[in-house]
């Protein structure tokens, strides 16, 4: 296997700067059909996190009587609507951690990788056109998510609508961070999702998935706000419930995307 260095020639616009990845949105078309063929990728990247939602909230007892002794933030509230941002990080994490890197890493099995590798096609498109097609996904997801909280459960409005939408952008950009890292150096789909699934519950536990809210233990949170996923799920139960700032989840988030991001394409293999 090859690394190819960041410094490797592409295409270069005005004043010898770097011009946009060549073939990029033919790519990201081409990426964007295929995922749709997929009914299992579709409905684990797009309905699962709804899904779990109407599961957690009808099949559970007491999901949706008010709580009246879990601190003056929580209080009155029923408990899945705590669950919110869990559900909006399980959005984030399955395209993320799974989705994308499979995709990825069945490419570089199949050789697709290799022959884009004689192309102007830098990594950076090549990761690019697969985060663009995921975020999609994501968005979809966590509107469905959002409208089945709304609708079914007559979830309140968040009370800090742009740190929330903040949270959701940071959160997705350094748990697909992760995501791009796996899929740089995973030689086969089945590795790359194997290593992903191995992420992927650790850190929808550190978000909260089985400890939402105010039943977090103390340590999982303490824990859980130095990960992507974790400090995600913190911030945007904040920006719903809140009225503070998370400016240590969001600094983490930050931290995690300016580190991922250029390791993820300088680690990235065609083969």
């Amino acid at each position: 296997m090859t690394t190819l260095p960041l410094t490797s020639d592409g295409p270069r616009g005005r004043g010898g700067d770097r011009a946009w990845p060549r073939g990029l949105p033919a790519l990201v078309r081409s990426e964007l059909r295929l995922f749709l063929r997929d009914p299992g990728t579709v409905f684990f990247s797009l309905v699962l996190p709804a899904v779990l939602l109407l599961g957690v909230g009808l099949a559970l007892p007491g999901m949706r009587d008010p709580v009246t002794d879990a601190g003056p933030v929580w209080d009155g509230l029923t408990p899945i609507a705590t669950f919110v941002p869990v559900v909006l990080a399980t959005a984030i994490a399955a395209p993320a951690l799974s989705t994308m890197p499979t995709f990825v890493a069945g490419y570089r099995e199949r050789g697709v990788l290799r022959r884009l590798s004689a192309t102007p096609m830098r990594p950076q498109g090549v990761l690019l056109a697969q985060v663009a097609v995921n975020v999609v996904a994501f968005v979809v997801a966590a509107a469905l998510g959002v409208a089945v909280a709304a609708v079914v459960f007559e979830i309140v409005a968040p009370r800090q609508v742009g740190l929330l939408v903040l949270a959701l952008a940071l959160g997705a950009a350094s748990t697909f961070g992760v995501g791009l890292v796996i899929a740089a150096v995973a030689p086969k789909g089945s590795t790359a999702g194997g290593v992903g699934m191995l992420v992927y519950f650790p850190m929808l536990f550190l978000a909260g998935l089985w400890t939402p809210g105010p039943v977090m233990p103390d340590a999982v949170a303490a824990v859980g706000r130095f990960t992507p996923l974790g400090a995600a799920g913190q911030a945007m139960g904040e920006a719903w419930f809140g009225t503070g700032l998370p400016a240590l989840q969001l600094a983490v988030m930050v931290a995690w995307v300016l580190v991922l991001y250029p390791l993820s394409a300088r680690l990235f293999r065609w083969s």
